[in-house]
């Protein structure tokens, strides 16, 4: 792997219509080769884990349709979860729990979960390119922040899916252990139907006590 440099922040507005492979493509004139996406989903719930992904796409092999999670049917990202297991380089995956969330806070715990993911590339990687502000702390490789990364790389925009779909996944079995909360509808969320839950059950041992309403109870 290449010595780290210094992380930086991508603050270029994106006007696309979705991601593209433009960020790789020049991160890949600069003489790196595996490049990987990073980014998370779950920040939001009142329970459940945070579950971040990184994906280094193979630039030949690049599942068509691939965009922000938040704009794709459930269905769609499964579909194109099976074809990014299939064609890319690598992909990993790593979620932190709501005890980890609780004891460090989310944000915390959102940059760990990334660096996790990126740790476990089976490939490794050379570069990184991570959704957000913010690049987690003590990566081995260079990596760029990219604001709104998941609509404007493509590579993000994989990883964003791998993420939420394993996230969804184990809401859905949260709901079959505590089917009193509603979890297969709202994945954690604060819902109507989710808070009428909680002040009517309490809360249950998925929910993050750093979080409104239970830190204010």
């Amino acid at each position: 792997m290449l010595h780290p440099e210094r992380p930086s922040t991508d603050q270029t507005a994106g006007f696309r219509h979705g991601p593209d492979y433009t960020l790789e493509a020049g991160l890949a004139e600069k003489g790196y080769q595996l490049i990987a996406g990073a980014d998370e989903a779950g920040r939001g719930p009142l329970a459940g884990p945070v579950v971040a992904a990184a994906v280094v796409l193979n630039p030949d092999d690049i599942p068509s349709g691939l965009n922000d999670s938040k704009k794709l049917t459930a269905k769609r990202r499964e579909e194109l979860f099976d074809e990014i297991a299939v064609a890319s380089r690598a992909v990993c995956w790593h979620a932190a729990n709501h005890a980890t969330i609780d004891r460090i806070n989310i944000r915390q715990a959102s940059l760990r979960a990334m660096a996790m993911a990126l740790g476990g590339l089976q490939t490794g990687c050379d570069h990184a390119l991570i959704d957000g502000r913010d690049v987690p702390p003590g990566l081995s490789v260079p990596a760029l922040a990219v604001i709104k990364g998941d609509g404007r790389s493509l590579s993000i925009a994989a990883a964003s899916i791998v993420a939420k779909v394993m996230r969804d996944r184990m809401m859905l079995r949260a709901d079959i252990k505590f089917p009193a909360f509603g979890f297969a509808g709202h994945k954690g969320y604060g819902s109507a139907r989710h808070l009428a839950a909680i002040r009517e059950q309490g809360p249950c041992p998925l929910h993050r006590h750093s979080f409104s309403p239970m830190k204010d109870a």
